[in-house]
């Protein structure tokens, strides 16, 4: 299909969905502040573990035109200390204005915007398989040192209306320790307050803001401009086929969704091969996944959201290409409609990148088409 057709047709199908989000966001919880989110997408591997594509055309504001029209309303946008400040600590200038050209961007598209501390020096959400050593959780001075992070991005962005841009205070924290995240999330939302009483702050759990830890997530009481964000990408073993971080690279089978995602023979060969570390992620992958599944993956998040009154959203989601187009498809079309039957906001991961809306070519994006089938599945069309 061309760009340009697709575009028309995009814009046709805007506002019959328009009318179906204002009917879900009217089931879910809503800020006091007016940021109203409900399909988004992540802007990647721009200001956010960066691989050295050219950074002024990897993102433009051509890009967030696109995004809008397509039927999303708001994007989330990582970024990591490492591309926002220098290794002396100053900022980084020039990064720091295509953050704000981000943010203009998206406000003259209609977008809103959650602006993700991706990753710090002192802790990586991918820690344990990159070599790293979170030290966020034992030392007093990085737990400053953040605090110093949140002090400055608030100083840059506390003049952007809390009904368009919202922080998320870090993506993926993993401590062993529930309390360690509950006692950091607390304290960086309470120095934002002393600036920002009514600014839109996004706070996931803890364990890589997997549903199952949503039990242990505390947040103070009485604030209403909290979004509670998790994160799935259940079924591993599918969404995650071969990719290269993760011990499952060590299988190249078949997996499948809906159903098994890999066949209990090919599951027999892998416990029998001795490869622990592949074993101890294959857990789920013997189970029936479905619609119904998926929704019990996300319930003690729905739960926990439920009951503390306040609004989910879920920040990724998203599988990669290695697997059947067919099933992949299935996938986005099955989880998204569990997210929205549940009145969940959600950003997929991810817009360019591995998991992305645009095709992946090595980091070949420009001139690139969308996967328009895609989008299809992910606005339900």
């Amino acid at each position: 299909m061309k760009l340009a057709s697709f575009l028309c047709s995009v814009t046709l199908i805007a506002s019959l969905a328009a009318v179906v989000a204002r009917a879900a966001d009217s089931a879910a919880p809503l800020n006091p502040s007016g940021f109203r989110i409900r399909r988004g997408t992540n802007l990647s591997h721009w200001l956010s573990q960066y691989a050295g594509q050219p950074r002024t055309q990897f993102i433009t504001e051509n890009d967030l035109r696109f995004i809008a029209r397509s039927g999303f309303d708001h994007v989330r946008l990582p970024i990591d200390e490492s591309e926002l400040w220098l290794k002396d600590g100053r900022p980084n200038e020039e990064n720091f204005a295509l953050m704000l050209s981000a943010i203009r961007w998206a406000r003259a598209n209609g977008l809103r915007v959650i602006v993700d501390l991706h990753t710090v020096h002192a802790h990586h959400f991918n820690a344990e398989n990159e070599g790293l050593k979170n030290t966020l959780w034992t030392d007093p001075k990085s737990q400053e040192h953040f605090l110093g992070l949140w002090r400055e991005l608030s100083a840059r962005l506390r003049d952007q209306p809390v009904d368009a841009v919202a922080y998320e205070i870090m993506n993926e924290p993993v401590t062993d320790d529930h309390e360690d995240w509950n006692k950091l999330a607390a304290t960086t939302l309470a120095q934002i307050r002393t600036t920002e009483p009514t600014r839109v702050v996004v706070i996931g759990s803890n364990k890589w803001q997997g549903p199952w830890t949503f039990p242990h997530l505390r947040v103070p009481a009485g604030d209403k401009n909290i979004i509670l964000s998790t994160h799935c990408y259940a079924p591993f073993p599918f969404t995650h086929h071969k990719a290269s971080w993760v011990p499952l690279k060590a299988y190249t089978g078949p997996v499948h969704y809906p159903g098994p995602t890999i066949a209990a023979d090919d599951l027999a060969k892998i416990r029998a091969s001795g490869n622990q570390p592949l074993i101890d992620q294959l857990g789920s992958a013997a189970e029936n996944w479905s619609p119904a599944r998926l929704r019990q993956e996300l319930k003690p998040a729905i739960d926990r959201a439920k009951e503390l009154g306040l609004q989910l959203y879920c920040g990724e989601f998203g599988c990669l290409p290695t697997v059947p187009r067919a099933d992949r498809l299935a996938y986005y079309r099955d989880f998204v409609a569990v997210l929205e039957r549940e009145s969940l906001a959600w950003a997929n991961w991810e817009y360019k990148g591995d998991f992305g809306v645009f095709e992946w070519h090595g980091w070949e994006f420009f001139g690139g088409a969308p996967d328009v089938e895609m989008l299809d599945a992910l606005m339900q069309r």
